[in-house]
């Protein structure tokens, strides 16, 4: 492959992988939105709303792509994230993932994309 080559593919991947995080920042505010309604009302929603993450999903895989979220779990410093709230903290606090501000990237060798993320503290 020529270096031109390259260089579209590197700009496809990383506009496929702006598109991904975006659809999914939506994704994520379309839901609390979704949650609003009563129940009725909102099984159509959440059915589309699934129906569009799953379309995002396989365009990923079929380009090597994967969304990880790591919401709940302990943090880690090595963790392919940084912290929005990391100075809110002490160096031996137990901390958990609270919220993905954005999700991690990976592809097929390894990390493409870091994410975002706020923290909390783990309550004993």
């Amino acid at each position: 492959m020529s270096g031109e080559q390259i260089n579209t593919i590197d700009q496809l991947e990383q506009s496929l992988m702006g598109i991904a995080v975006e659809s999914w920042r939506f994704s994520r505010l379309f839901a609390r939105v979704v949650n609003k309604l009563d129940a009725g009302e909102a099984g159509r929603y959440v059915n589309q709303l699934r129906y569009f993450q799953k379309k995002v999903e396989e365009s990923l895989n079929a380009s090597g792509l994967k969304l990880v979220n790591v919401e709940g779990q302990p943090f880690d410093p090595g963790m392919a994230a940084s912290a929005l709230n990391i100075g809110d903290f002490g160096p031996d606090d137990q901390l958990l993932v609270d919220q993905m501000v954005e999700p991690i990237i990976m592809g097929p060798e390894g990390l493409r994309k870091q994410g975002t993320v706020m923290l909390r503290k783990v309550h004993a």
